[in-house]
């Protein structure tokens, strides 16, 4: 799965797209960080992860710079990433993955 930028089709495949991308310009609208901070660490993440997935490196990206200017720490970043594998593992096939 990846971006999609024709004309026939949404530009995001997957919902959560579309929130990591608005997450990162409000951060950036907020002050959390400059525009060219937020192009850097984006680029560092593609850079290390050649072949990885867009939105995976964005949300890398996002997380990084989030713990970087204390606005959450790695550990509460690991403890959510915790909770979304453990709901995802029991949440019925088919059925929304929710917290």
């Amino acid at each position: 799965m990846g971006v999609s930028f024709t004309a026939d089709g949404p530009p995001f495949a997957e919902p959560w797209q579309a929130q990591a991308f608005a997450l990162a310009v409000q951060l950036h609208a907020q002050g959390a960080f400059t525009w060219p901070e937020w192009s850097q660490t984006f680029a560092g993440e593609l850079a290390s992860a050649p072949g990885a997935d867009y939105y995976d490196c964005w949300v890398a990206a996002l997380e990084q710079l989030a713990s970087e200017r204390g606005l959450v720490s790695v550990d509460a970043l690991g403890e959510r990433r915790q909770a979304w594998a453990d709901a995802y593992r029991r949440t019925p096939h088919g059925r929304p993955v929710e917290l």
